[in-house]
């Protein structure tokens, strides 16, 4: 194991993910020196030495660089016990998506200073994560989910999946699993990223689902076996969620939607933030539709629109038209002097020309053609609508 890996897993261990102060420093010194400057308390600051000396001695461990070595052995036995992986900046595997939250960390606000990479991410799964997140677009949104909500997350996945996108989200109650049991349902590639140890089943209802996602795709997190969830680590978690994927779409939210969190991340990390438009009426929609009137927000209705805003040049989405008829077939002369014939009573062409306002001639020369194409019946009074419109002529007749 290299240095700088055996680093980056330690300091994954004894820093909680995202410190800002912490990737400056890793991006001055290397990593194997910001370890070696955590541990003893050198050229950081208090708040961040006390943490780890606070971590070291909950793991009953000295402060020494060699200890910390030691605690990385014991954490790789413990992720090959879990059948799970450590993946780190220094592997081959590691997304460089996720290297833009340097990015956002310095742009963000003070909520969202601690936005760094991940040191490292605890890994379930065959898939290797830089090839399951090439072409990946998040999908999140309330936990309280309505049956509407549930019916766009399931069919956005399930049509997303099938496309061949990777869905991720963040295997919590609601639009969440909704949208993880839709990609699984297409057989095809959805992600969990977790807010908590890569050996919890949080919340417990869906630890099925979360054990068949690592059966068939990925669960990650950046918190070490025993951590629980905390309300601060599901919003650190979401910077994750945001920055492996092209674009969030948020299907629900309620107006303090932890998922606005996510799509906040997903604009300051340049990423395409796609919302869903409810009910107005609906609870569950309020926060959709703040974020709808934030610009550059891109509402979604159809999996064709996301893969549009997300996918690559020309993947456009076909407009959506209304069902043809036959007389989208006339002219509009043609259209203009059916409407002025009456379904039942009979009337000459010149009648018919004076309530179309067009000229006489024009009426005679249409007319029988409105009769050949079936729109029109001619009688001895004049012309009448017939009883049944023309249907769509078949490929023989045309």
């Amino acid at each position: 194991m290299s240095d700088d890996r055996l680093a980056r897993m330690a300091l994954g261990f004894l820093v909680e993910p995202g410190s800002r102060e912490l990737g400056l420093l890793v991006r001055e010194v290397g990593a194997t020196e910001a370890l070696s400057c955590v541990i003893a308390g050198h050229a950081v600051t208090p708040a961040l030495a006390g943490a780890v000396r606070a971590r070291l001695e909950a793991a009953g461990v000295r402060r020494t660089v060699e200890a910390a070595a030691d605690l990385v052995e014991q954490m790789t036995t413990r992720a090959d016990q879990l059948g799970a992986r450590i993946v780190t900046a220094a592997d081959d595997e590691w997304p460089a998506a996720l290297d833009d939250l340097v990015l956002a960390s310095r742009e963000g606000s003070m909520l969202r200073r601690d936005t760094d990479p991940p040191m490292c991410l605890w890994v379930r799964g065959a898939p290797r994560l830089i090839d399951a997140l090439e072409r990946a677009v998040s999908v999140v949104g309330a936990r309280a989910v309505t049956s509407y909500g549930e019916f766009v997350a399931s069919e956005f996945a399930f049509g997303l999946a099938e496309k061949g996108w990777t869905v991720v989200s963040g295997g919590a109650l609601g639009v969440d699993v909704t949208a993880h049991r839709g990609a699984l349902a297409a057989g095809g590639l959805t992600t969990a990223v977790l807010a908590c140890g890569i050996d919890r089943s949080y919340p417990a209802a869906n630890a099925g689902v979360l054990e068949r996602i690592a059966d068939e795709g990925l669960v990650l997190t950046e918190w070490p076996p025993g951590t629980h969830p905390h309300k601060t680590r599901f919003l650190t978690r979401n910077r994750v969620i945001a920055a492996a994927t092209r674009g969030t779409v948020v299907v629900e939210a309620g107006s303090r939607s932890g998922a606005r969190s996510t799509l906040g991340y997903a604009r300051l990390l340049h990423r395409s933030p796609m919302v869903v438009p409810g009910p107005i009426t609906s609870a569950m929609s309020v926060g959709c539709h703040i974020e709808l009137r934030v610009q550059g927000t891109v509402p979604v209705t159809r999996v064709e629109e996301i893969i549009e805003e997300i996918g690559q040049v020309g993947e456009l989405a076909d407009p959506i038209q209304g069902a043809g008829r036959p007389e989208d077939a006339l002219d509009a002369l043609q259209a203009r002097i059916l409407d002025a014939v009456r379904p039942r009573l009979p009337r000459p062409a010149e009648e018919i020309a004076a309530v179309a306002g067009v000229s006489g001639r024009d009426a005679r020369r249409n007319l029988p053609l409105l009769e050949e194409l079936g729109f029109v019946v001619s009688t001895e009074a004049g012309y009448r609508l017939a009883r049944r419109p023309p249907g769509p002529r078949s490929p023989e007749e045309e």
